[in-house]
């Protein structure tokens, strides 16, 4: 598959089956992250993969951070909310945490180094569905949330900027579409076109 193919192709897949994945496909994903481009070369980012027993202990985390927008959590409805929360994480086989690290050089722009992570996890994404795997970005407050920090045992200066759910497809791949890409670029090739903007 090339680039461009993969690129089109690649959806977000939400459902996969609870097969085990290689290792080895699993460090291909790794890498392709580990090559994404990083202002001065800082290479900002941390992979944590979880698997196993393992995926149970981000549950806890979830429920940790959900019990504190709830008034009672101890009501049956919340209750099963909180059930299902524990069990987010087991709805694939493996689980990439993807973290930036922000160098701390005086001439790093921290915003850049969030950027340069989001590359890699999109190197990641890429990756996955060209082995033909089936992959879902997820995010969503709890991930910048501090419990985070302390689970990944991550500074202050660090946070955590997605999880990465990996698995066989267990779901037909939604249909993608993009509007014309002509209508979100502007040309420039003078003066008078900046000043036209």
């Amino acid at each position: 598959m090339d680039v461009l193919e993969a690129i089109r192709t690649r959806r977000s897949i939400g459902v996969v089956k609870q097969d085990s994945v290689p290792k080895d496909l699993i460090e291909k994903i790794l890498e392709a992250g580990n090559w994404a481009p990083s202002h001065y070369k800082t290479e900002p980012w941390k992979f944590f993969v979880l698997e196993n027993s393992a995926r149970n202990k981000l549950g806890d985390v979830l429920v940790e951070i959900a019990k504190e927008s709830m008034d009672d959590p101890t009501t049956e409805e919340n209750k099963r909310k909180l059930k299902k929360t524990a069990a987010k994480p087991l709805r694939a086989p493996v689980i990439i945490a993807v973290a930036v690290t922000p160098s701390q050089k005086k001439k790093v722009i921290e915003l850049e180094e969030y950027a340069a992570v989001n590359a890699g996890i999109q190197n990641m994404l890429l990756v996955a569905h060209a082995l033909g795997l089936g992959a879902i970005w997820r995010t969503g407050k709890p991930c910048y949330h501090s419990k985070m920090l302390e689970l990944f045992r991550l500074s202050e200066e660090e946070r955590v900027l997605g999880f990465i759910y990996i698995g066989y497809p267990d779901m037909k791949a939604p249909s993608g579409s993009r509007g014309p890409v002509e209508e979100k670029t502007v040309w420039i090739n003078s003066d008078k076109d900046l000043e036209n903007l």
